[in-house]
C-alpha cells in the first residue's frame, strides 16, 4: 500500500520565466535607449536645418562655395578657407597620428614586456583623458614658440597639426590595440607553425584580420580631429585664408563657430549654423562608412 504524497510546485518552470522576462526586459530597455539616441540626432539634425534655412533661402547654398570671402556683414558668405583649414588640419594629423599610433599598439602588443606594456597602456589612457583646452594651452606656451623661432607667426597650420596629432593619438593606439587583441591565437600559432617571422606574421596575418578594427579608429580619430575646436581655435592664428604652407595662419570651422556665435545676429548666425550642418553631414558620411566596413568584415 502507498500512501498518498503531494505533489511539490517545481521552481525550475518558475525560474525560466523570470530568466526570459529579464531578458526580455532588457531588449527592450537596449531598443527604448537606442531609439532615444536617434530620436535625438534627427532633433540636432532639425535644429541645424531650422537655423540654417533662412540664409539658404535668401543666399542660396552656391554663395558659401563662390562668395569673395567671409564677411557677413557685406553679405559675403564664403566657407571655402575655412574648409581647407579643417580639412588640411585634419589631414595632417590623421596621417601623423595613424602610423604612429598602429605602431604603439604592435609595441604594446607583441614586443614590450608585460610591465612596460601596461604602463604604455595607462599613458595612453592618460593622454585620452587630458582636456582639450590643456593641449592647446600647452600647444600656445611652448609649441607656438617654438614654431615662431623657425618660422613667425608661430600660431599656424604646423601648430594645428601637431596639437591635434597628441589629441587623436589615444583614439587609434587603443582602438588598434583592442583590434590586434581579437585576432585568433590560432592565426598567429598557424604562422609561427609555418615559419614566418615576427615582422612577416604581423603584416601578413594581423594587420589584414584587424583591419576593420583599425579603420574604425582611422575613423573615430578623424571625427575627433574634425570636431576639434578649442585647441585648435588657441593656436592655429585664427585668420581667414587659404593656406598656402604650413607655416601660415588659419582658420577652422568650429574655431569660426565659436568666434563669432556669441554677437552673430540674423544671416551670419544662421550661416554659422550651416557651418555646423557641414560639419554634422561629415560626421554622418564617417559613421556610414564605419558601419559598411564593420559589415563587410563580419
Amino acid at each position: 500500500m502507498t500512501l498518498w504524497k503531494p505533489k511539490t510546485l517545481s521552481l525550475f518552470p518558475l525560474r525560466n520565466w523570470f530568466k526570459y522576462r529579464k531578458d526580455f526586459l532588457l531588449v527592450w530597455l537596449l531598443r527604448g535607449l537606442s531609439a532615444i539616441a536617434g530620436i535625438v540626432i534627427l532633433l540636432i539634425l532639425g535644429f541645424l536645418l531650422r537655423e540654417a534655412l533662412p540664409v539658404l533661402e535668401e543666399v542660396g547654398i552656391t554663395a558659401f562655395f563662390r562668395d569673395d570671402s567671409w564677411n557677413p556683414g557685406e553679405k559675403s558668405y564664403n566657407l571655402v578657407p575655412m574648409i581647407w583649414g579643417t580639412g588640411l588640419t585634419m589631414m595632417g594629423a590623421v596621417l601623423l597620428a595613424t602610423p604612429l599610433g598602429i605602431v604603439s599598439a604592435l609595441f604594446c602588443h607583441y614586443y614590450a614586456p608585460m610591465p612596460i606594456a601596461s604602463l604604455y597602456r595607462r599613458l595612453i589612457e592618460l593622454l585620452a583623458g587630458i582636456p582639450s583646452v590643456v593641449y592647446g594651452f600647452w600647444g600656445l606656451v611652448v609649441l607656438v614658440p617654438l614654431i615662431n623661432r623657425l618660422h613667425p607667426p608661430g600660431t599656424s597650420l604646423l601648430a594645428g597639426i601637431a596639437v591635434l596629432t597628441l589629441m587623436i593619438l589615444p583614439t587609434i593606439t587603443l582602438v588598434a590595440d583592442a583590434s590586434f587583441a581579437k585576432v585568433p591565437p590560432e592565426y598567429l600559432m598557424g604562422a609561427a607553425a609555418m615559419g614566418l617571422s615576427s615582422w612577416g606574421t604581423i603584416w601578413q596575418i594581423v594587420i589584414p584580420s584587424a583591419k576593420s578594427g583599425l579603420f574604425t579608429g582611422v575613423i573615430l580619430e578623424t571625427g575627433r580631429a574634425i570636431g576639434e575646436t578649442m585647441a585648435v581655435l588657441m593656436v592655429c592664428g585664427n585668420v581667414v585664408q587659404t593656406p598656402d604652407s604650413i607655416f601660415d595662419p588659419v582658420r577652422t570651422l568650429t574655431a569660426n563657430i565659436a568666434l563669432e556665435m556669441a554677437y552673430a545676429l540674423d544671416n551670419h548666425r544662421s550661416a554659422l549654423f550651416v557651418s555646423g550642418l557641414l560639419l554634422l553631414g561629415v560626421i554622418i558620411v564617417l559613421a556610414i562608412a564605419a558601419e559598411l566596413v564593420d559589415r563587410e568584415a563580419s
